[in-house]
């Protein structure tokens, strides 16, 4: 009977992969990133702990799988925009701005890279715009952590910073396909990379 108990209070990485809604990978990630507690068994496999995935499911967004559902069924979709900003005046910035834009964005503003990642985990958007200097995990981190979430392939990353070249030097630098542009924010370059995509795919605009 003990044993039975001490089995119910961890799952495979698949196990909490289904009951989270995402692929494993991301469930391996999160654990690296700190969301999710678990060790290894002796034959190396993972074994994540039930109270921290009954924890991401309180957090979970309910509308999130009706949503994706719904996107699905309605065909081409609004362009899917994430801001990851420390700082509560540039991220009400941002969405005045990028809600001018005329494709209609969907914007998510986020102002830490913890909450961040458990988004993304989630529902991937379009193009992520990012600072680095954040507090806790800092905007480095989560581009690494983010470069290894298959479901982030297809994703543009933008990142928007005040620190120069010996400060992204220092810090390992930014992987060459993501764009680096410096702060104060450049939203015309933005818009610009926004409608390269909305060009380059099927997005869905608002009614006019």
């Amino acid at each position: 009977m003990q044993e039975a108990n001490i089995e119910k209070s961890f799952c495979t990485t698949r196990e909490a992969g289904l009951l989270l809604g995402v692929s494993v990978g991301t469930v391996q990630l999160w654990v690296e990133s700190g969301l999710l507690q678990a060790w290894k068994t002796a034959g190396g496999h993972r074994r994540v702990l039930r109270d921290s995935v009954d924890r991401l499911l309180h957090k979970k967004p309910v509308s999130s799988a009706l949503a994706a559902n719904t996107a699905k069924a309605a065909g081409p979709r609004r362009l899917k925009v994430m801001v990851v900003e420390d700082d509560a005046n540039l991220l009400r910035l941002y969405q005045t701005n990028l809600s001018r834009w005329p494709m209609g964005p969907e914007v998510t503003v986020i102002n830490n890279a913890v909450k961040a990642l458990l988004m993304i985990g989630r529902q991937c958007p379009d193009l992520l715009i990012a600072d680095l200097h954040m507090p806790g995990m800092d905007g480095f981190n989560m581009l690494r952590v983010l470069r290894n979430i298959p479901e982030m392939a297809k994703t543009t990353i933008v990142v928007v910073t005040g620190l120069d070249t010996a400060d992204l030097t220092k810090n390992g630098g930014i992987p060459a396909d993501i764009e680096v542009l410096p702060k104060p924010i450049p939203f015309n370059r933005l818009l610009a990379i926004a409608t390269g995509l909305v060009t380059q795919n099927s997005f869905q605009f608002p009614p006019a």
